[in-house]
């Protein structure tokens, strides 16, 4: 009953992975098994999907959470490596940056129960008893089989403050009269008084994320003057985002009736939602639409525990796109996939005219956006499909990195968490 597709060969699949995966490592947001699925990871306080960052020597703490779909229970170990601003590695000793052990095995694993689909769902708390943190900064979460880190399978980045500096800005147009009603600027200030350091211009550097997406983000390493303490990074030509568009959404909670953007549901051996057709959003005007900036939450209304009883269901898309097959190809992404551009987003033809994919994903409410990449570029265009609107609501994050004194590493000392007022 799903759509048809067109087969591609072999040869073209690797060419087109080799050019348009997101280079995984070993510091980045990566899965590495097609086994495991519904990766969250979140602080523990705030609502699932919030921003992994944690306060140093505090109560502050970040869940993990994940499935495996290949069943059973498996030897998974975990420890945290410290990185730079960039996610290189800072090559401490572990004794530097680790108060407990280097390394720990993740017990704390339970079954699926009632589910079509049998999964062990896995999940970890950070800090603990068994690891915890020195310093601030960057820290790469790795969880790998058999104690063993060449078996890797998966990663997360977390965010450990030592809050040192005040950061905050504002969010206005572009100086640039062409790009005044798709993009948006921020200009922000960070007062180091708290801190001491040699070089501000050099030991100070500031990330701008936009809805906690690295791959966008832009780092500022000089900023526009120095007053006093103050350093004033509002140069005209500098931290520009495209505003782009509200993120596309559907919701699966539960698999008893058709929610907004639910066509049909089937039941059998398996689940299978069928989504509604998506148009192209690139139009003249913004149109006001709710989303959660590209998050997503695992959700079953008609259980007790989605993390066990939550179930999964082939999740087929579909969206129409004025463009034909000859000059490139949608993919989707979302927090879901962590924003990845691969073989595994890839949509596919359909001789109805219409690009299709599914994707096999547990219950719950998905943001979601469609990326066209072009055949002859091979380059990602966020907008082609979406359109891109000064007016949309974003989230932006500024992360203040500084190398104390004398120091081999760097450390973030301040954070802030800026929004776009709704239109």
């Amino acid at each position: 009953m799903g759509p048809s597709f067109l087969k591609f060969p072999t040869l073209l699949i690797l060419l087109l992975q080799s050019v348009l995966c997101f280079a995984q490592s070993p510091y980045g947001n990566d899965v590495f098994r097609h086994e495991i699925k519904s990766v969250e990871f979140y602080k523990v306080d705030k609502q699932a999907a919030a921003f992994p960052v944690i306060s140093l020597n505090s109560d502050d703490k970040v869940t993990l959470g994940f499935d495996d779909l290949s069943g059973g229970s498996r030897n998974f170990y975990y420890t945290l490596e410290h990185c730079d601003a960039n996610w290189n590695s800072s090559r401490l000793s572990p004794a530097e940056y680790l108060q407990t052990f280097m390394d720990d095995r993740l017990f704390n694993y339970t079954y699926s129960s009632g589910t079509y689909q049998k999964y062990t769902h896995y999940e970890l708390t950070l800090p603990n008893q068994n690891i915890a943190l020195k310093i601030a900064g960057n820290y790469v979460l790795k969880i790998y089989e058999d104690g063993d880190q060449k078996k890797m399978i998966l990663t997360r980045r977390l965010y450990v403050l030592n809050s040192r500096v005040a950061a905050g800005g504002t969010i206005v147009p572009p100086n640039n009269v062409t790009t005044r009603r798709t993009n948006q600027k921020l200009n922000f200030t960070v007062d180091y008084a708290g801190i001491n350091v040699q070089n501000p211009n050099r030991d100070i550097r500031v990330l701008v994320m936009q809805n906690t997406r690295p791959e966008t983000g832009k780092m500022n390493t000089l900023p526009t003057y120095i007053r006093g303490t103050q350093l004033v990074y509002n140069d005209v030509n500098i931290n520009e985002f495209a505003g782009g568009n509200e993120f596309r959404h559907f919701d699966t909670r539960t698999l008893k009736l058709n929610s907004e953007r639910v066509g049909r549901i089937y039941r059998d051996t398996a689940n299978t939602v069928m989504l509604l057709g998506d148009p192209s959003r690139n139009l003249p005007n913004y149109t006001l639409l709710y989303d959660n900036d590209g998050k997503y939450y695992v959700i079953n209304q008609d259980g007790r525990d989605s993390r066990t009883d939550a179930d999964y269901a082939h999740v087929y898309f579909n969206v129409g796109t004025n463009k034909p097959e000859t000059e490139g190809t949608p993919y989707i992404i979302g927090q879901f996939n962590d924003f990845k551009i691969n073989e595994a987003s890839r949509m596919q033809f359909d001789s109805r005219g219409r690009f299709y994919t599914d994707l096999l994903l547990k219950q719950g409410v998905y943001d979601y956006m469609y990326v066209w990449v072009n055949n002859a570029t091979k380059q990602p265009d966020y907008f082609a499909l979406e359109g891109n609107y000064f007016e949309t609501e974003n989230e932006y994050q500024l992360l203040v990195y500084a190398r104390p004194a004398g120091a081999r590493w760097e450390e973030l000392v301040g954070y802030s968490l800026l929004r776009t007022v709704r239109p």
